[in-house]
């Protein structure tokens, strides 16, 4: 047996790890060490030391958990329940003002934090009770938050993005720059979607009462200074130095989490009990996906060592298939494997064999990396292995499954759509990174 089809062999027996519920990193790294003793010898060794010691050396991974403290810091402030208070009294005299709300609320915590079981917990907290309280439909209220709570992987600072840079030799910042327009293009038709459909059928999503409601426009105004800019320019801020060009994503994280400290300091909404639960809370999740990515890197590191990248690239190219037909393809392989498996494992060991694809195909690199954050976000709401359902479950357990399941789907074909009309415009992605300079 050659080392290619034994690298082959070696995926497939991850996946099978994968989905026995057993830790993925530690699937990772046992099936490469196998199968890299068997492929390459002791080599592996050298490989598992080397992809670590990387990845400790990073300085574009130093960004995320800058990001993470700054999304953590707003979300244990109680800030992003004070932008959504004001909101509320702004304009909770619309129909369907709560969606509106809860997708405002999303596109901005999303650009704090690039964490999607965070955003759907902290939306499903705030918004859920008040929803179910004023008689809004619970499919639509349920699509809405888990929809919104999923524009996390793809609005910048997405970590997602950070990650998946180095893996499609694309800079992060490029990244970021291309994934604005499809973020703001997707928050829009999900706000135009329910809006419409509450204009059409007013029980959908009636006006709160008028004891919610701002009584003058000088109190919406207060609103609206208190609440909601601060929190909107310190975010405004952080992305623009990066799409910008001025500073780095690390540099500009660290001064979103240095502001957003600041910020909260300000408003006395920080304890040091706040605080540090944050901070606990960013070193956790940073150990989780750090410790992740360098077991992923390993495997992709023993996959591609023992040839089976360029084996299966031969055999891709080899279908008698036009490349639009082979895009659409490796976008369903990407959107079914979404269901049971992490981003991580996905950007990190899938993206990296199928690239070699993308790039014979004649594809943008950059192009295709945001059309891969788009899909993912898809099979993110596709049931039965919708991962934001059982966020949302967890914090608004009156809800039914069934009805969170057929909440999200219609969210799951507008996402389709918008995947489909960045594939027939490309310019979508690659104009801001083009106006910038930075492509």
């Amino acid at each position: 047996m050659s080392n290619a089809v034994l690298g082959l062999i070696s995926l497939g027996v991850a996946v099978i790890g994968v989905l026995t519920g057993y830790p993925m990193a530690f699937v990772f790294i046992f099936v490469a060490l196998v199968f890299g003793l068997i492929g390459v010898g002791s080599q592996v060794f050298y490989l598992l030391t080397y992809q670590f010691f990387s990845l400790m050396t990073s300085v574009e991974l130093a960004a995320i958990p800058l990001f993470l403290l700054m999304g953590y810091l707003l979300e244990q402030s109680g800030l992003m329940d004070r932008m959504f208070s004001a909101l509320r009294l702004m304009l909770g005299g619309m129909k369907g003002s709560l969606y509106l709300i809860v997708l405002i609320v999303a596109t901005v915590f999303a650009a704090a934090t690039g964490i999607v079981g965070a955003s759907v917990t902290v939306l499903g907290v705030m918004a859920a009770p008040m929803m179910i309280r004023s008689g809004y439909d619970t499919r639509m209220s349920a699509g809405a938050i888990a929809a919104g709570g999923t524009l996390g992987i793809l609005i910048p600072p997405s970590i997602m993005l950070i990650v998946m840079g180095p893996v499609v030799g694309v800079p992060v910042s490029d990244l970021f720059a291309a994934a604005v327009v499809p973020g703001l293009i997707l928050a829009v038709v999900y706000i135009a979607y329910t809006l419409i459909r509450c204009q059409i059928n007013p029980a959908l999503g009636p006006p709160i009462g008028h004891d919610e409601r701002a009584s003058s426009l000088s109190e919406k105004m207060r609103e609206l200074a208190l609440g909601v800019i601060p929190i909107a320019v310190v975010i405004a801020t952080t992305l623009g130095l990066i799409i910008a060009g001025v500073t780095t994503p690390t540099d500009a994280a660290a001064t979103g989490a240095f502001a957003s400290l600041i910020l909260t300091m300000l408003y006395r909404r920080m304890s040091f009990a706040q605080l540090k639960r944050a901070v606990f809370k960013t070193m956790e999740t940073t150990a989780f996906i750090m410790f992740l990515i360098g077991a992923a890197n390993f495997f992709g590191a023993v996959f591609a060592r023992l040839g089976s990248g360029r084996l299966l690239t031969e055999l891709l190219t080899s279908i008698p298939a036009s490349p639009m037909v082979m895009l659409g393809l490796l976008l369903f392989l990407v959107f079914l494997l979404g269901g049971p498996l992490e981003w991580i494992p996905i950007v990190l060991v899938v993206v990296p064999i199928i690239l070699p694809v993308v790039k014979q195909l004649g594809f943008d690199p950059l192009w295709f990396s945001i059309l891969v954050a788009v899909t993912l976000q898809t099979s993110w709401l596709t049931p039965p292995m919708a991962l934001s359902s059982y966020f949302l479950k967890g914090v608004v357990p009156q809800w039914k499954m069934s009805d969170i399941y057929i909440g999200m789907v219609q969210f799951v074909v507008l996402q389709i759509l918008v995947v489909l009309l960045l594939i027939k415009f490309p310019i979508l992605v690659t104009w801001l990174p083009h106006a910038t300079g930075l492509d």
